[in-house]
C-alpha cells in the first residue's frame, strides 16, 4: 500500500510541475515587407502538451528593432501573408487570410470555418477585417491598375453558420484605398 501511496504522489507531483514549466515560440515564417524597414514574423506561442496559448504576427523594424505584435485568437489558423504594393497608387498594405473565428459554435476553429481576409498596414498599427464574418473566402486576386481586391466566395445565406450547396457564390470587390466593399456580384 506504501509503495501504491507514493507512486500516486510522485505522479500528481511530476504532473503538476510539468504543466506550464515550458513554453515554447515556435516562428513559422518570416516575411519581408518591401520598400519598408518591417520583417513578419509568424509565432505561435504553445505549452509542453503542444497546445497553441497564443499566435500572432510580429512586425519587427530592422533599423529601430521596434516591435508592434498583431494578435489572433489562440485556436486561430493563419494563412497565407501577403503584401500589395502599388507605388502609382501609394499602396502598400499586407494581406492576412486566416480562420479566425468559430462560426458553428462547437469545437473551436477548424476546417469547416470560413476563411476572412484581413487587411494590416505595413508596420502593423492597423488591423481591418474586410471579409464578413460569415463569407467564406476561396480566392482573391489584386487589380494593381485600379487598386481593388475582388474575393470570391461563399456567403452563408441560409443562416446555418456553415458552408453547403444552399449558399450563394458571390463574388466581392473591394477598395484598397478604403478599404470598403464597393459592390458585390
Amino acid at each position: 500500500m506504501k509503495r501504491i501511496f507514493f507512486i500516486f504522489l510522485t505522479i500528481i507531483s511530476l504532473t503538476t510541475y510539468g504543466q506550464d514549466k515550458y513554453n515554447y515560440a515556435q516562428f513559422n515564417k518570416l516575411t519581408a515587407v518591401a520598400g519598408t524597414p518591417y520583417v513578419i514574423a509568424s509565432i505561435e506561442n504553445s505549452g509542453k502538451v503542444l497546445e497553441a496559448k497564443s499566435r500572432y504576427l510580429l512586425f519587427i523594424n530592422t533599423t529601430t528593432s521596434d516591435t508592434k505584435q498583431v494578435d489572433f485568437p489562440n485556436d486561430a489558423e493563419i494563412g497565407k501573408i501577403e503584401q500589395i504594393k502599388i507605388d502609382s497608387l501609394n499602396l502598400n498594405l499586407i494581406l492576412v487570410s486566416a480562420k479566425t473565428i468559430d462560426l458553428d459554435g462547437k469545437s473551436g476553429i477548424d476546417w469547416n470555418d470560413p476563411t476572412q481576409l484581413i487587411i494590416l498596414s505595413a508596420d502593423g498599427k492597423t488591423k481591418t477585417q474586410l471579409t464578413a464574418n460569415n463569407f467564406f473566402a476561396k480566392t482573391w486576386t489584386v487589380n494593381r491598375f485600379t487598386g481593388t481586391l475582388i474575393v470570391t466566395g461563399n456567403q452563408d445565406t441560409n443562416n446555418n453558420n456553415k458552408y453547403d450547396k444552399e449558399d450563394k457564390s458571390e463574388l466581392h470587390i473591394y477598395n484598397l484605398k478604403t478599404l470598403k466593399l464597393i459592390n458585390k456580384i
